[in-house]
């Protein structure tokens, strides 16, 4: 899970980048905050994977099914927390950030 999150936050960052590039400083701020909306909850997902791997030696469906059901909550109020509270988003960079780095991974489908 380890290699997804760091292609995952590289992807934010290069879409910040181009962002910040088109738009602005609220394109590059709106861009950063949509990939980490999908960065953070998939980082702290595959964390508590780990752990429940290190201390069972196996991991059972209900850790699995619980932790991705906690991660769509904190997705989806990390995102409603960014529109909410930051006055200047971008909506489109905001989107198109979250959407490539939530399809990253296929960066490591192609990888080998």
């Amino acid at each position: 899970m380890l290699p997804v999150v760091i292609t995952q936050f590289a992807a934010t960052v290069i879409c910040s980048a181009i962002a910040g590039w088109i738009a602005g400083l609220p394109g590059f701020y709106s861009a950063l905050l949509g990939g980490l909306c999908c960065v953070v909850p998939n980082g702290l997902f595959a964390l508590r994977l780990y752990i429940a791997a290190q201390l069972s030696k196996s991991v059972s469906p209900n850790v699995f099914f619980v932790g991705e059901f906690v991660k769509l909550g904190v997705t989806a109020a990390a995102l409603w927390a960014v529109v909410h509270f930051y006055q200047d988003v971008n909506v489109l960079a905001l989107v198109a950030a979250f959407i490539v780095v939530l399809k990253s991974y296929i960066i490591l489908l192609f990888r080998h």
